[in-house]
């Protein structure tokens, strides 16, 4: 994949088919399947943030081109109007009618996700969701993790590209309230990642599957 860092505001990316293919995903699925072309955007825009710490933050302008032999992708992030009290996308005007929040998988052909810059929103979705994926500075961390005996969910570790990710899924009887509850205590330790697990399992090393944080407090307790 190729990087090209415009301005404070902006990316731009070129990521070939045969990328996208060994990344695990069917050339023709990420335009009709919006789950998946959207957990590739997201896996994509995770390398883009650690290679140029190009973070994502409130609404996003994002164009899509598609080529012969892959896609060039161009990110931008909303900037403060002028007098400081909103953010404004860099929106052509021809395009202002297809890009409030309803329109927006439109102008990609299905192929991006608006970032939620509302708070209940992206609650609700925490809540919803029980399999995360956590990456951790370094392995002190996963032993502090694993002295506090947490329970109600299983972890697999992995090790992809010099970082160890803690692969965390819940049980499925737990209340939405106590799934985010000990999600809170886990960030404490680490930080989610958008890295998915299917690439994980794909690119990446298993190290210890199951139960990851009661074999480490076994070793090193």
């Amino acid at each position: 994949m190729e990087i090209e860092r415009i301005n404070e505001h902006t990316v731009k990316f070129y990521i070939s088919y045969g990328d996208i293919e060994d990344r695990g995903f069917d050339r023709e699925e990420i335009w009709y399947n919006r789950e998946r072309s959207e957990e590739l955007f997201w896996e994509v825009m995770d390398e883009v943030h650690e290679e140029e710490e190009f973070a994502v933050e409130g609404p996003l302008w994002i164009q899509v081109q598609a080529l012969d032999k892959g896609l060039e992708i161009v990110v931008t992030k909303a900037q403060l109007s002028k007098d400081g009290q909103k953010l404004e996308l860099p929106i052509p005007e021809d395009k202002k009618d297809q890009t409030d929040e309803e329109s927006l998988d439109a102008l990609l052909d299905d192929f991006q996700k608006e970032e939620q810059d509302q708070e209940d929103d992206n609650e609700k979705d925490k809540k919803l969701q029980l399999q995360f994926v956590l990456k951790m500075d370094d392995f002190e961390d996963l032993i502090a993790l694993s002295q506090l005996n947490m329970q109600d969910f299983t972890t697999s570790l992995y090790s992809f590209e010099n970082r160890y990710y803690l692969y965390v899924d819940f049980h499925e009887d737990l209340s939405d309230e106590q799934v985010e509850n000990k999600l809170s205590i886990l960030l404490e330790y680490a930080h989610e990642s958008v890295v998915s697990i299917y690439r994980l399992k794909e690119y990446g090393q298993l190290i210890i599957e199951g139960n990851a944080l009661e074999t480490i407090q076994q070793h090193f307790s």
